[in-house]
Order: structure tokens, then C-alpha cells, then sequence
């Protein structure tokens, strides 16, 4: 009887993990091959230590989690800044593939969530608090 009892938990088990699978549209969180190499660069340049994505990371640089789509920003917005640094941004010298990836990584991460944490929740030691409800 318990044999049978763990046999039918092991198929409806089965079962649902195949539609899962199978049914699941992750077309809007697969990366492509530019993404992954931009990715790649992200973390080989240690972007992170400056630049948040979706609030976790650095506080010296912005959040970039939806910079692509940010109105008056964009691809040539990124380019300026990858490209050629800034103040504080130092110039990585990456060559114009490396750039063009790290923007296709960052137009993934933008499609893939949204990171907008009001500038007054941001505590001085790089914490920010969600307010209750």
C-alpha cells in the first residue's frame, strides 16, 4: 500500500515538473550571447563594487537595473559612459564588442525587473529601509 502511495506521488511529481518545463515561457528571461558576454565584462571589470543592479551592489555609481529604458537614456547614454568613463567612472579601455555587450546585458537586466528605491530610503551606509504597511 505505501509503496503505491509513493509510486503515484512519483509520477504526479514527474508529471508536473514536465509541464512545467515544458509549458513555462522563459523567452523574456533568456539571455543571448552578447548578454552573457556583457555579463561577463560586468563581473571581469567589477562593476558591481560602484553600480547596484536592482539595488544590490555599490553606492559610488547609480543603479543601472533600468537604465535602458530610462527616458533620456539609453544605448548612446550608456556608450558615452562605458565607453569613455566619467568623474568618477574610469575609462576600462574596452573595445566597441565589449561595449555593445555590456549594454546588451544591461537592456537584459532591464526587460528582466525594476529596481526604484526612493533616494530618501537610502540610509548614509548604503542600507535603504521599505517602509512598512
Amino acid at each position: 500500500m505505501i509503496r503505491w502511495i509513493w509510486l503515484s506521488l512519483f509520477v504526479c511529481f514527474s508529471g508536473y515538473t514536465l509541464l512545467v518545463y515544458r509549458e513555462c515561457d522563459n523567452t523574456q528571461t533568456r539571455a543571448d550571447s552578447a548578454a552573457l558576454a556583457g555579463m561577463q565584462t560586468w563581473q571581469d571589470k567589477n562593476c558591481q563594487s560602484c553600480h547596484q543592479l536592482y539595488g544590490l551592489g555599490g553606492y559610488m555609481g547609480p543603479d543601472l537595473t533600468n537604465v535602458a529604458s530610462e527616458t533620456g537614456k539609453g544605448a548612446e547614454y550608456m556608450t558615452s559612459f562605458i565607453k569613455h568613463g566619467s568623474g568618477r567612472m574610469p575609462n576600462f579601455n574596452l573595445s566597441n564588442a565589449e561595449v555593445a555587450n555590456v549594454i546588451a546585458f544591461l537592456q537584459w537586466v532591464d526587460k528582466s525587473g525594476q529596481s526604484k528605491v526612493n533616494p530618501s530610503a537610502v540610509h548614509w551606509t548604503g542600507t535603504y529601509s521599505i517602509p512598512q504597511k
